[in-house]
């Protein structure tokens, strides 16, 4: 595997952007669906606070496609959020899920071992998330180990559910290539890592400050944000695929209507 240069993971972020560019209305109503769809799933009495994480993989191969079909000159559709489903693999992408629901809880879960489980407690609704409760714990470090712990669960799973999709890869296969890919191409991704957290978070704050500033009303600056954050979001989604082409080459999967 060729070793890609930083810069590269800014060049992702900027071709994300022309990705969007492209089709600004259309990828948002494919987005605004994806939310639609989450909200819908996550209502499901006794499932749906897992449901949203298991149903990622197969969710995340709708913008990937909707890509595909930017870069063919064809139309995207609110469709297109049921490609992962469509799929001869989506008994795959759903063991895929299953398996990133369980490295994900078993990610927040060791947070148990600092704090006393407080962390825990707070992401699964058991405990109010108050300046007390961090006070009186050691949730901080709690949550620092977990975030230690997700990087390379990240790293197995962020080409999964292309590689098993369009390369018919196995579970297990998938995992392994997508994470050595991700480790080959360390610098990139740290550099696109880094770049993402100026644009989303800096880069929002800067702007509130301004507007709060200039207009004097935090209802207004909420009307900017709000829509800011979904736009950046998009890009974000779309930002993905320029890292699979790099690593993987140009998808060869068709458009879909």
């Amino acid at each position: 595997m060729e070793k890609l240069p930083a810069a590269t993971g800014l060049q992702w972020i900027k071709r994300g952007f022309a990705l969007f560019r492209k089709q600004p209305i259309e990828m948002s109503m494919l987005f605004l669906a994806y939310m639609f769809m989450m909200l819908a799933v996550g209502i499901i009495p006794f499932v749906g606070q897992v449901l949203p994480l298991m149903l990622v993989p197969a969710f995340s191969l709708a913008f990937l496609q909707a890509c595909v079909n930017i870069e063919h000159g064809k139309r995207i559709t609110p469709r297109l959020l049921l490609t992962g489903f469509r799929s001869p693999a989506v008994a795959s992408l759903l063991k895929l899920g299953a398996l990133y629901l369980f490295a994900a809880a078993a990610c927040a879960g060791a947070s148990s071992l600092i704090d006393g489980g407080v962390f825990w407690n707070v992401i699964t609704g058991h405990t109010a998330l108050d300046p007390k409760t961090v006070q009186n714990s050691d949730m901080a470090s709690g949550m620092l180990l977990s975030g230690l712990l997700y990087v390379p669960v990240s790293m197995a799973f962020w080409y999964a559910a292309p590689l098993v999709a369009w390369h018919k890869m196995g579970v297990v296969k998938a995992l392994f290539y997508s994470f050595f890919a991700v480790f080959h191409t360390a610098k990139p991704f740290l550099a696109f890592g880094l770049a993402w957290g100026i644009i989303g978070i800096a880069f929002p704050t800067l702007l509130s400050l301004l507007a709060v500033i200039l207009l004097g009303s935090s209802a207004l600056v909420m009307m900017v944000l709000l829509p800011l954050s979904v736009v950046l979001t998009i890009v974000m989604y779309c930002s993905f695929y320029p890292t699979y082409t790099d690593v993987f080459g140009t998808a060869e999967v068709p458009p879909e209507a």
